[in-house]
């Protein structure tokens, strides 16, 4: 006879992780069927929100849409996503535009059956049943998650945020380098430490902003 599941084991749910692949999915969208893999080759930020009609939700797709450009010269598609249908995508989105006078250009997922919400960990049953949980993967070039941002239903999300973690993570990628804390564009930011002593001796020595073997900054040209 079966063991009955526990409390966590019932509850638990299946989260993307960092560095990994991003699950494909194919979807209908407000702009047509939609496959994660039409973007490879292209950053993707994928947005996940309970309900349409919501106002805090509305908040964030009227900032979405007003910073699409700022997504665009960075080489991100925005895409939407929650457990609402294509007509009321479309409902609610030009009433978005009527009321607050911005364009949303980015597709939204219709994931009725819940097939990509279930894919990339999006229902949470202590927060809802069936609708899906504020979240953010953010997705590079390569199709693979380089970060994760959750918010509880009543919190939106910051999209200054958003953007400097895509700015961090695609200036890591360019300079070999990591940004501390706070770091915005044209900040100084951190050189990888030494692996042998030897490196940390001539690290000492080095043109770099060292403040101790292990901690240096440098400037971006």
């Amino acid at each position: 006879m079966s063991t009955p599941a526990t409390a966590t084991e019932a509850t638990s749910v299946s989260l993307p992780r960092i560095n990994e692949p991003a699950p494909d999915f194919e979807a209908k969208s407000t702009q047509g069927m939609l496959k994660l893999a039409d973007y490879k080759g292209g950053w993707v930020v994928l947005f996940s929100h309970p309900a349409d009609f919501t106002p805090v939700c509305s908040t964030e797709f009227i900032e979405f849409a007003r910073r699409a450009e700022d997504f665009k010269k960075r080489g991100v598609q925005l895409v939407g996503l929650s457990v609402d249908s294509v007509p009321a995508h479309i409902a609610w989105i030009r009433n978005i535009e009527s009321h607050f006078d911005v364009k949303i250009g980015f597709p939204v997922i219709a994931d009725l059956d819940t097939k990509v919400a279930q894919k990339y960990g999006l229902i949470h049953p202590a927060a809802s049943e069936t609708a899906t949980v504020r979240a953010v993967f953010v997705i590079d070039d390569k199709g693979i998650i380089r970060a994760l941002i959750y918010y509880p239903m009543s919190l939106g999300r910051n999209i200054d945020e958003i953007l400097r973690a895509i700015d961090g993570l695609q200036t890591a990628d360019t300079n070999a380098c990591s940004t501390p804390a706070n770091w915005q564009p044209g900040d100084q930011v951190i050189v990888p430490p030494p692996q042998t002593i030897a490196d940390a001796e001539q690290r000492m020595q080095s043109e770099y902003d060292v403040t101790d073997w292990y901690f240096s900054k440098r400037t971006l040209s």
